[in-house]
């Protein structure tokens, strides 16, 4: 009986240990898998802060068709990079090693969507120490600390309370403008879409006017606004306004639409002689 039940033991202990290796060479394995994927990155976006905010920019990430990097410390936020199936790295924004291993280096740009303006504002800086010229958008409590996030380099801040408030007043003063805006919106109505193009050289279409190119009756998008070279923009564009290089063009109208609006402004490949 004794031997039997020896036996038994290291029978049981063996299931154990071989269980326990498994887990450990399956969960490194994964991770070795995820870096690499990480490491091929390029003009993907980071998400610092997969809270609330950071989770929602994620799903709106994901039904954009963009790729994205989380990275955060929290073990709750890195289960819920997991089952969104977003690729991620568990650590903080504010040290630098764990920011680099997101790829920032060849990112496109970068969320900092930490509930600590703190972090925020130390994610901003050393961000765009590696990177002075990545798009970097940076959530903030309050006015002041948006002030700060601005000084530290981030090119757009987002105040969610003070939105929401601005949002629900103009519900209760303004519903019919606000029923308007709601069904123009993307989250509104599914078949209207925004889009910016940026007019380049190879495209070909650089120095024609929105009305030599027929936009609308081509593509069927509509041209809401200009934004020129210079950084001003022309809200309601006339049809005789003429697009040049390095304009940034702000569209509406369905994906399909945006598609062969995108065709159209397409660098075009040079005729062989």
């Amino acid at each position: 009986l004794v031997l039997a039940g020896l036996t038994i033991f290291a029978f049981i202990a063996t299931i154990l240990v071989e269980g326990i290796a498994g887990g450990i060479f399956t969960g490194a394995v994964a991770e070795r898998r995820r870096k690499r994927a990480i490491e091929k990155l390029t003009d993907h976006y980071v998400i610092c802060g997969y809270g609330r905010v950071g989770r929602r920019v994620g799903q709106e990430f994901r039904e954009a068709g963009v790729r994205y990097v989380v990275l955060d410390f929290n073990e709750e936020a890195i289960e819920r990079a997991r089952e969104d199936g977003a690729l991620f790295i568990k650590g903080n924004g504010t040290n630098d090693e764990d920011l680099e291993a997101t790829g920032v280096a060849r990112a496109k740009g970068l969320v900092a969507s930490s509930d600590s303006d703190v972090d925020n504002l130390y994610i901003t800086l050393s961000a765009r120490t590696v990177r002075p010229d990545l798009l970097i958008v940076a959530r903030a409590s309050d006015a002041d600390v948006a002030e700060k996030l601005r000084r530290a380099g981030a090119d757009r801040i987002v105040q969610p309370y003070s939105a929401a408030g601005k949002e629900m007043a103009a519900l209760v003063l303004r519903p019919q403008v606000a029923a308007f805006l709601e069904v123009v919106s993307v989250t509104g109505g599914a078949d209207l879409q925004y889009e910016e193009i940026v007019v380049t050289e190879a495209s070909g279409q650089s120095g024609k006017t929105i009305r030599d190119l027929r936009i609308r009756h081509e593509t069927g998008a509509v041209i809401v606004a200009l934004r020129k070279e210079d950084g001003t923009f022309d809200t309601t564009p006339d049809p005789d306004a003429v697009l040049d290089t390095g304009d940034v063009m702000i569209a509406a109208g369905s994906g399909d639409e945006l598609r062969l609006l995108e065709e159209l402004f397409a660098p075009r490949e040079p005729v062989a002689r």
